[in-house]
C-alpha cells in the first residue's frame, strides 16, 4: 500500500511540475489574465498566484492577487502592473514580430515595467527566450516595441 500511495505522489508531483512549466496564453478562454499569478506580486521580485478571493476585472480581463494590498494597489493603478506587449513573450514580440504564450515565472523587470517570456517545450525540446532576452535586452527591448503596433493586430 505504501508502493502505490508513493507512486501516486510522484505521479502528482511530475504533474505539476509539467503544469508549472506550461506555456499560457496571456488571458486564456475564460478570461484570466496570466494564469492567475498576481501582476503585482512580480515587483517584489517573486511571482506568486493569486486567489478568487482577491480578484479584480480590467479591460474584460480578471486578475488573481495575493492579497487584499495588492489587489488594491492594481485597482488604483493598473497601467504601473500590466505587462508589457499585453502579457505576450516580449523576446517573441521582438526577435520574431509574433505573439508567443508565456511561462509566468519567466519575467524581467525593466524601469518598472513587467516583461514576460516564453520557456517550455518547443518541437518537443526545452526552449527558454530569456537567455537571448537578457544578453540582447537593449536591442529585443526596442524592437519589440517597434514592433508592437504591428504584431499588437496579428492573430
Amino acid at each position: 500500500m505504501k508502493t502505490i500511495k508513493n507512486a501516486i505522489l510522484l505521479g502528482l508531483a511530475l504533474v505539476w511540475g509539467a503544469l508549472a512549466q506550461a506555456q499560457i496564453d496571456p488571458v486564456n478562454a475564460d478570461g484570466l489574465a496570466i494564469g492567475g499569478y498576481d501582476v503585482v506580486a512580480y515587483f517584489s521580485g517573486t511571482p506568486q498566484k493569486g486567489t478568487k478571493a482577491h480578484a479584480a476585472k480590467h479591460n474584460g480581463a480578471t486578475y488573481y492577487f495575493a492579497s487584499k494590498a495588492n489587489k488594491d494597489a492594481f485597482t488604483k493603478s493598473p497601467n504601473s502592473y500590466l505587462p508589457e506587449f499585453d502579457g505576450y513573450c516580449a523576446w517573441g514580440v521582438g526577435e520574431k514580430q509574433a505573439k508567443f504564450p508565456i511561462n509566468p515565472e519567466t519575467f524581467d523587470i525593466i524601469d518598472g515595467k513587467l516583461y514576460l517570456f516564453f520557456n517550455g517545450d518547443f518541437n518537443g525540446k526545452p526552449f527558454n527566450t530569456f537567455p537571448d532576452w537578457s544578453n540582447r535586452t537593449t536591442q529585443l527591448e526596442k524592437a519589440a516595441h517597434d514592433n508592437w503596433p504591428k504584431v499588437k493586430n496579428s492573430k
